[in-house]
C-alpha cells in the first residue's frame, strides 16, 4: 500500500497526519489514537491552555515518552485500523438519507476535489480568524481609552422592528361575528337539508351542493385571517447598529434579480427604468449588485443594458444627492407633483432639468434600438465587432454573462463608485426542459453565488420598479435583527400598481389580498410569496432549515456515526439501521443537506467526516465554487476562488445541462412544476418550519404595471388559476404534503388549500349563477314556501355576511369600494378564467395536452387610458356572455309570466329575480367591459348575443308558460262536446 492511501488526515485543518522523526506515522494520542497533525496539535494547547487530549481529555503525562519503536507501529496499525473502521461504517446522514453517500475518493490523498480541504479548513477557520482579525484592527485604529469605553458600553439592544396587534375594540367584534356566523350556517344547512324542495328537487340538491362548497371555501379564506398584525420598522435604531461613524457599513449585501424574455412584450425602457431604480437605491454602494436575466437572448434587451449603464453614471449621483423619489426616471418626471417641495438646494433646478434632457435623449436611443429591431436581419444580428450574436438562435445558443459596472472599476460622474449591473442568459439547447421563469431564477442564484454570494436575494419582474428607495433596509430590519430574523426565509412586499383607472374596474390592485389577506398570514407563519418584490434568505433557497429547529443530539449520532471509534465514545448501545433511517426520514420534507446548526453541535473530527459523506454534488451539482458558497452563511465569495477564472465557472454554473440528476426545482431554489412557482416555493420554505414576514411601508416599497384590460387580466387570472390546479394535481398539494415535519401550522395549512382549491370554486358558482334564470324560465323555486324561523335564518345569514365584511373592512382600513370590486371581479373570474383553468389543468397533468386561449388585439385610443377600452377576442368571455344574456332572457320572462298568471305569481317572483339580479350586478363590470366605448359595440359581441338569445328563445318557445298544460284526454273529450 502506499504511503499516501494508509496516512489519515487531520481532523482539524484536513492535511495529512504526517511523521515524527523516526518516520513513522505521528499519533497524537496513544490512548484514542486521535488523528491530529503535530501543528494543530501545539496551536491547540496554546490557545486553550491545555496538555490533554482534544478527542479522551486524558492528559498525555509520560504516555508519549514511552513511545519507542514497537509501540510506534503498534499504535500506527491500531490508528489505521480504527480510522478505515469508522470510515466503513459511517455511511448515512443524520438528517437525510436521500442525499447520503460514503466517503468519496479526495480522502484518499491530496489529489482528490480541493474543495472538501477548503470546507473543513474554513470550519475551523470560520470564527477565530474573523474574530482576532477585527479585534486587531481596532486595537490599531483605536486608543485604549476608547478600546475601554467600547467593553464598558452595551451593545444596542433596541429591536429593529416591532409588531402592532389589532385593536382589540375591532378584533374581538370580527372574531365574535365569525363564530355567529358559522353557528347561523349549521343552522341554516340544517333547515335547508331536512326540507327538500319536492316539486323541483334537482335543483334544490344542486343549490345546496353549492351552497355547502360556498360554505368550506369560506371558511378556508377567513380563518387564516383569525390573528391579523401590523408591523413597523426602526430604521434609525438599523444604522445606529450596523452603520457607525468611522467605520465600514455591516449591512448584508443584497443581489437584485430581474427576470425578462421578450423585448417586443415587456418594453425595454420599462426594464432599464428597473434596473437604475436599483442602481440608485438608497444602501451601499458595494452591498448591492443587480442580475438582469434575459431568458429571450435579445441583443436588444443586451444593448439597453449597455445604455442604462452609461446613463447610470448620471442618473444615480443626481438621486443621491437631491434624495429623489421613485429613482425610475421615467416614473419621477411624468409626476404631476411640486417637484421643488422639501428641496432646499438652489443648484436643483437646473440639474433637474439638465437631467431631465439626458433622460429624453436616453429614451431616444433606446427607441432607436426597439425599432432596429423591429425587423430581423435574415443572417442574424452581429455585435459591433463584427462577430454574429450567440443569442440569434433563441433555443439554441450558449450562455453569456457581461459585467457592465462594479468590477469594470466604472464610476459616476462624480467619480464615486457605482453598484454592480450584471447581464445574464443561460445557455439554451434543443432536447432540454428550460422551466421558463423558475428556471432563470436558479440561473442567477447560482451565478451570483460564484460572483458576489450576497446573503440575501431581492428579485422583481421587469416591470416593478424601486419606488421607495429605503425598501432594502426595510427588510433588513427583519433579517438583520437577531431575534426576528433567525427563522426568516423571506420579506414579502405588497403589489401596487400604476396606470390604473381610479374605479380599478377589474380589481387589478387586489387590495382585498395585499391589505386583508397578507396581514391576516403575518400573524400566522407568514405571507405567501407572491412571486416579485421579495427579499429572500439565500440558506432557506438552498434547502437548508431555520437555525432554531431541533438538532439530532451529538451522542445519538455518534453512537451510529462512529461507535467503533474510540475517540468518541458513546454511552448509549448503537442503533440499528433501520432506527437509523426511521431518524434520518421523521419528516417528509427531503431537506436539501442538513440544518446548519447541528452541523455546529458536532465536534471537529465528526463535522469533517459528515461534510466529507455528504453528497453534495447530487444536490447543488458539479461545481466546487458554488458548493463551497453554500456553506458561507454570511455570504461573500469564497477565498480559495480565483477571481480570473469566476466568470467561466459561472458559464458552468448556467450551462443547460447543470441541473440533471440534482436538486434543483426539486428540493432547492425556485420549484418547478406549475406556472405559480412562486406559491410552491413559499410553500416548500414553510413546510421546513421556516416564517415569512409581511412588510407595509408607508411609501409603497415596489411598483409595477398591471393589464387593465378586461381580455388580459382575464388571461392573467386563467394564469394564476391553472397554476394552483397543477399544485393540486402535483406531489406538492397542501392536502397531504408536508405532514410528517408537523412544521406548517394548521392555519397556515388552510390558508394553502384556499389558494389551490380555489378554481375549483367556478364549477358550483357557474351552476349557482345559472340557478336563478333556470327557475324564472321554469317557474320553479329551490327555496320552499318560509316559515318564521326559517325566515329569521335567512335574515340572520344575510346579516351576518354583511356584519363580517363591515368589520373586516374597519381592522383592515380597505375601503367599500375596493371590497365590491373585489367581490364583482371573483365573480367574473370564477365564472371565466377559473373555469377555463380547472379543465385545462386536468386535460394537461392527466392527457398532456396543453391548450392556449389566444388573444386577437385591436388598437386602442391614444388616451390614458384608452387600454381599458380596447376590445380583445378570447374564449374566456363565452361563459359571462352566456350568464348575462340567459338572466336577462329569465327576468323578462318572470315577469311576462307573472302579468299572465295574477296577483298570487307576484311574491314568489320577487325572489327569483332578486338572484338573478345579484348575478347580473356582479357581472355589470364585464358587460361594460364587453361594450366597450358607447357606440362602439364590437361586431363579434352583438354576433354572440344575437345567437345565444336565438338559442334561449327556441328553448322558451318549447317550455311554453303561457299556455296550460293539457293532456290528450282532456282534448279528446273537448272535441266530443263540440258539434260538428
Amino acid at each position: 500500500m502506499m504511503e499516501s492511501e494508509v496516512v489519515p488526515h487531520c481532523n482539524i485543518c484536513g492535511e495529512p497526519v504526517g511523521l515524527d522523526s523516526n518516520g513513522e506515522v505521528l499519533v497524537a494520542c496513544p490512548e484514542c489514537n486521535l488523528p491530529v497533525c503535530k501543528a494543530c496539535d501545539i496551536d491547540s494547547e496554546i490557545k486553550q491552555g491545555r496538555k490533554a487530549c482534544l478527542g479522551c481529555a486524558n492528559p498525555y503525562g509520560e504516555k508519549m515518552a514511552l513511545a519507542d519503536s514497537g509501540r510506534q507501529a503498534l499504535n500506527k496499525q491500531t490508528t489505521m485500523a480504527a480510522y478505515l473502521d469508522n470510515v466503513q461504517d459511517t455511511g448515512l446522514h443524520a438528517r437525510n438519507i436521500s442525499y447520503a453517500s460514503t466517503i468519496d475518493s479526495e480522502l484518499n490523498g491530496e489529489s482528490g476535489n480541493p474543495v472538501w480541504k477548503n470546507r473543513v479548513q474554513s470550519w475551523r477557520e470560520k470564527k477565530d480568524k474573523k474574530r482576532h482579525t477585527t479585534k486587531a484592527l481596532k486595537e490599531a485604529q483605536n486608543p485604549p481609552e476608547q478600546q475601554m469605553e467600547e467593553k464598558l458600553s452595551p451593545e444596542p439592544t433596541q429591536p429593529l422592528s416591532t409588531v402592532i396587534p389589532v385593536p382589540k375594540t375591532k378584533l374581538t367584534p370580527y372574531r365574535t361575528v365569525i363564530i355567529v356566523r358559522l353557528i347561523i350556517l349549521a343552522l341554516f344547512f340544517h333547515y335547508r337539508i331536512t326540507n327538500p324542495v319536492d316539486s323541483a328537487f334537482g335543483l334544490w340538491l344542486t343549490s345546496v351542493i353549492c351552497e355547502i362548497w360556498f360554505a368550506v371555501s369560506w371558511v378556508l379564506d377567513q380563518f387564516p385571517k383569525w390573528s391579523p398584525i401590523n408591523r413597523d420598522t426602526f430604521l434609525d435604531q438599523l444604522s445606529l447598529r450596523y452603520e457607525r461613524d468611522g467605520e465600514p457599513s455591516e449591512l448584508a449585501a443584497v443581489d437584485f434579480f430581474v427576470s425578462t424574455v421578450d423585448p417586443m412584450k415587456e418594453p425595454p425602457l420599462i426594464t432599464a427604468n428597473t434596473v437604475l431604480s436599483i442602481l440608485a437605491v438608497d444602501y451601499p454602494v458595494d452591498k448591492v449588485s443587480c442580475y438582469v436575466s434575459d431568458d429571450g437572448a435579445a441583443m436588444l434587451t443586451f444593448e439597453t443594458m449597455v445604455e442604462t449603464a452609461e446613463f447610470a453614471r448620471k442618473w444615480v449621483p443626481f438621486c443621491k444627492k437631491f434624495a429623489i423619489e421613485p429613482r425610475a426616471p421615467e416614473f419621477y418626471f411624468s409626476q404631476k407633483i411640486d417637484y421643488l417641495k422639501d428641496k432646499v438646494q438652489p443648484s436643483f433646478v437646473k440639474e433637474r432639468r439638465a437631467m431631465k434632457r439626458d433622460y429624453e435623449e436616453f429614451k431616444v436611443r433606446i427607441n432607436g434600438l426597439v425599432a432596429k429591431a423591429q425587423k430581423t436581419p435574415e443572417e442574424g444580428w452581429t455585435m459591433q465587432d463584427g462577430t454574429p450574436w450567440p443569442g440569434n438562435k433563441t433555443r439554441d445558443h450558449p450562455g453569456m454573462i457581461q459585467v457592465f459596472l462594479g468590477y469594470s472599476g466604472a464610476h459616476d460622474i462624480e467619480g464615486n463608485e457605482l453598484s454592480r449591473l450584471v447581464y445574464v442568459s443561460r445557455e439554451k439547447r434543443p432536447g432540454y426542459q428550460h422551466h421558463k421563469k423558475a428556471g432563470a431564477e436558479n440561473a442567477l442564484v447560482r451565478v451570483s453565488a460564484i460572483l458576489t454570494n450576497a446573503p440575501y436575494i431581492l428579485n422583481l419582474d421587469c416591470d416593478h420598479y424601486v419606488n421607495n428607495s429605503k425598501a432594502v433596509r426595510e427588510a433588513m430590519c427583519f433579517l438583520m435583527d437577531p431575534e426576528v430574523g433567525r427563522d426568516v426565509c423571506y420579506v414579502q412586499f405588497p403589489q401596487r400598481f400604476d396606470g390604473i383607472d381610479r374605479s380599478d374596474r377589474y380589481a387589478n390592485r387586489n387590495i382585498v389580498f395585499f391589505d386583508v389577506n397578507m396581514k391576516g398570514l403575518d400573524g400566522i407563519q407568514g405571507p405567501v410569496y407572491v412571486g416579485t418584490g421579495c427579499v429572500f434568505n439565500r440558506q432557506a433557497l438552498y434547502g437548508y432549515g431555520p437555525l432554531f429547529l431541533p438538532s439530532i443530539h451529538k451522542s445519538s449520532s455518534s453512537s451510529w456515526c462512529g461507535s467503533c471509534c474510540c475517540c468518541c465514545p458513546s454511552k448509549k448501545p448503537a442503533k440499528d439501521i433501520s432506527d437509523v433511517y426511521r431518524d434520518s426520514k421523521r419528516d417528509d420534507l427531503n431537506a436539501a443537506i442538513f440544518n446548519l446548526r447541528e452541523i455546529n453541535n458536532y465536534d471537529e473530527y465528526e463535522r469533517s467526516m459528515l461534510i466529507s459523506q455528504t453528497s453534495f454534488e447530487k444536490t447543488f451539482g458539479l461545481s466546487t465554487v458554488f458548493i463551497e458558497s453554500t456553506l458561507m452563511e454570511n455570504g461573500g465569495v469564497p477565498e480559495s476562488a480565483n477571481p480570473s477564472t469566476l466568470i467561466k465557472e459561472a458559464i458552468h454554473v448556467i450551462s443547460c445541462g447543470y441541473e440533471e440528476k440534482t436538486a434543483w426545482g426539486k428540493e432547492i431554489g425556485w420549484i418547478y412544476g406549475s406556472v405559480t412557482e412562486d406559491i410552491l416555493t413559499g410553500f416548500k420554505m414553510h413546510c421546513r418550519g421556516w416564517r415569512s414576514i409581511y412588510c407595509m411601508p408607508f411609501r409603497p416599497a415596489f411598483k409595477g404595471s398591471a393589464p387593465i384590460n378586461l381580455s388580459d387580466r382575464l388571461h392573467q387570472v386563467l394564469r394564476w388559476a391553472l397554476g394552483s390546479v397543477e399544485i393540486f394535481l402535483s406531489r406538492h398539494c397542501p392536502l397531504w404534503y408536508g405532514f410528517g415535519g408537523g412544521r406548517l401550522k394548521w392555519l397556515q395549512r388552510l390558508a394553502y388549500i384556499n389558494t389551490i382549491v380555489y378554481p375549483f370554486t367556478s364549477l358550483p358558482l357557474i351552476a349557482y349563477c345559472s340557478l336563478p334564470a333556470i327557475c324564472l324560465l321554469t317557474g320553479k323555486f329551490i327555496i320552499p314556501t318560509l316559515s318564521n324561523l326559517a325566515s329569521i335564518l335567512f335574515l340572520g345569514l344575510f346579516i351576518s355576511i354583511i356584519l363580517t365584511s363591515v368589520l373586516e373592512l374597519r381592522w383592515s382600513g380597505v375601503g367599500i369600494e375596493d371590497w365590491w370590486r373585489n367581490e364583482q371581479f371573483w365573480v367574473i373570474g370564477g365564472v371565466s378564467a377559473h373555469l377555463f383553468a380547472v379543465f385545462q389543468g386536468f386535460l394537461k397533468m392527466l392527457a398532456g395536452l396543453d391548450t392556449n386561449f389566444t388573444v386577437t388585439s385591436k388598437a386602442a385610443d391614444d388616451t390614458e387610458f384608452g387600454d381599458l377600452y380596447v376590445f380583445k377576442w378570447t374564449t374566456l368571455l363565452i361563459p359571462p356572455t352566456t350568464l348575462i344574456v340567459i338572466n336577462l332572457v329569465g327576468v323578462v320572462a318572470g315577469f311576462s309570466d307573472a302579468l299572465n298568471s295574477g296577483y298570487e305569481a307576484w311574491g314568489p317572483l320577487f325572489g327569483k329575480v332578486f338572484f338573478s339580479f345579484w348575478v347580473i350586478f356582479h357581472l355589470y363590470p364585464f358587460l361594460k367591459g364587453l361594450m366597450g366605448r358607447q357606440n362602439r359595440t364590437p361586431t363579434i359581441v352583438v354576433l354572440w348575443s344575437v345567437l345565444l338569445a336565438s338559442v334561449f328563445s327556441l328553448v322558451w318557445v318549447k317550455i311554453d308558460p303561457f299556455v296550460n298544460k293539457i293532456d290528450s284526454k282532456t282534448i279528446a273529450q273537448s272535441c266530443i262536446s263540440i258539434d260538428c
